[in-house]
């Protein structure tokens, strides 16, 4: 190839041209969370650290990329610009039919009770949501959730809709809470979290339970989500309900 030009296009936006063609772009994204996220598209193997290289000098670290699990010739290229691997999320796909999720026959917990989020206390869930995110930030950090999991650093948490969201009750307090995003015949399961000292007593099995069979009855087969791999709480939780692991994806991250 003969040489190639890396030209910023826009504020987001990088290109790389060779003999009057485009061969690559590259782009930048920042989250809600403030984190920003490069992805790099090439025809050519070779543009990948030119471009890259471009981008890297341009840009603030750190730098984070999602990667897929078993792409380990991209995993490999964003390693030689200096990423390495910060989290490692798991797919999955869980089905709704009470028998083979598991909890069709497992009633939930004595002291344990799930309200739809349309029946819950907006301002007990926003003082939940709150208390959730403080317990994350003091333990592993917010940095380590997903990139999808909007940071709330006014302390007010951004409810559009209700109905998307369950709640855990144990002995009157609100508990934990699990958020679902319908999507056709599929959801997204977005968050479920349980306060720390709340763990251990069937509040997350209750609320995945729920919410699975909500989806059920609207009619809604499956549900994906994904489950940080050092979450093993999380990963038993999934697999204990039948869900199928369907692949996953790396975050990389540039300090």
């Amino acid at each position: 190839m003969n040489s190639v030009m890396v030209t910023r296009t826009a504020e987001t936006q990088w290109q790389a041209v060779s003999d009057g063609r485009i061969v690559g772009h590259g782009d930048v994204s920042n989250r809600s969370d403030g984190r920003l996220f490069v992805s790099i598209d090439v025809w050519q193997d070779t543009v990948f650290v030119r471009l890259a290289s471009a981008m890297l000098a341009d840009l603030p670290t750190p730098l984070h990329t999602l990667v897929g699990a078993a792409d380990l010739d991209l995993k490999a290229r964003w390693e030689q610009v200096g990423f390495t691997v910060g989290r490692r999320e798991r797919e999955y796909v869980v089905p709704t039919t009470p028998g083979v999720t598991r909890f069709g026959t497992m009633p939930p917990p004595a002291d344990v009770e799930v309200l739809p989020g349309a029946e819950a206390d907006p301002v007990r869930l926003r003082a939940l949501d709150r208390a959730i995110r403080e317990e994350v930030e003091a333990a592993v950090g917010w940095r380590t959730m997903p990139a999808e999991v909007v940071p709330n650093p006014g302390g007010s948490m951004p409810v559009v809709d209700l109905a998307k969201y369950a709640v855990a009750v144990r002995n009157g307090r609100y508990v934990g809470l699990v958020r679902v995003v319908p999507i056709r015949r599929r959801a997204r399961i977005g968050l479920i979290a349980v306060l720390a000292d709340h763990q251990r007593h069937g509040a997350g099995r209750a609320l995945l339970a729920h919410a699975l069979g909500s989806m059920h009855r609207d009619g809604i087969a499956s549900a994906w989500a994904e489950v940080d791999e050092s979450n093993t709480a999380g990963v038993a939780l999934f697999e204990g309900a039948g869900a199928r692991r369907t692949g996953g994806y790396l975050e990389m991250v540039r300090s």
